[in-house]
């Protein structure tokens, strides 16, 4: 018999919003986002504009404002975020989750953002497993790098086929909402396109 699998992502799937921005406002604060913005704003119009890589711009972002941070600190961060972000959350998607858990199925949220501040959202599911864009760290700081790919697109498919191996073995019910789980959608056996959205 065929596991059943339920691949979720994150952004605007499961929550209401892109949670990038509202990470680094809660960890640097309002001014320091803008400024970063600002410095930011021809990379950020390349990407919209298809014209730059939308990974290699977030990596560059995201180095700008946490490189040299400590791993403890920057985990503290994602927690304190994730405890006090818990209203971004649609509540369909969480029960569309319990009801996966309970049924004894695998829980998967694959998500672009960094796994590091999207896995305390389920701290209270240890059932779910995230998969997600993974900061660099060498001798206990952010390096301002990845590791490994953003995990957009046809690296999300890669990660639940690095993770779930044999496609045979399960059958995959997917979430998403945008371009970016275009490819997710497509591997699935059934797909959710802008789910949970009447609340």
């Amino acid at each position: 018999m065929q596991q059943r699998v339920y691949a979720f992502d994150f952004d605007g799937t499961l929550t209401t919003r892109d949670t990038l921005f509202a990470f680094v406002r809660h960890a640097r604060g309002t001014a320091s986002l803008v400024v970063g913005l600002l410095i930011h704003v021809p990379y950020l119009v390349a990407m919209k504009m298809g014209l730059s890589d939308n990974g290699k711009t977030k990596e560059r972002l995201l180095g700008w404002f946490f490189k040299g941070t400590t791993e403890e600190d920057f985990d503290a961060m994602c927690r304190h975020f994730a405890a006090d972000s818990r209203h971004l959350l649609r509540p369909d998607g969480l029960a569309a989750i319990d009801d996966a858990l309970r049924e004894g199925s695998r829980v998967v949220v694959v998500s672009a953002s960094i796994d590091r501040w999207v896995r305390p959202f389920f701290a209270d599911r240890p059932g779910v497993t995230v998969e997600g864009t993974r900061m660099e760290v060498v001798d206990g700081r952010l390096t301002g790098r990845f590791l490994g790919s953003n995990c957009y697109g046809q690296e999300k498919v890669n990660r639940l086929k690095a993770l779930l191996g044999d496609r045979n073995d399960y059958q995959l019910t997917a979430f998403g909402d945008s371009s970016g789980d275009r490819e997710l959608l497509a591997y699935a056996d059934e797909k959710h396109y802008k789910p949970f959205r009447n609340r």
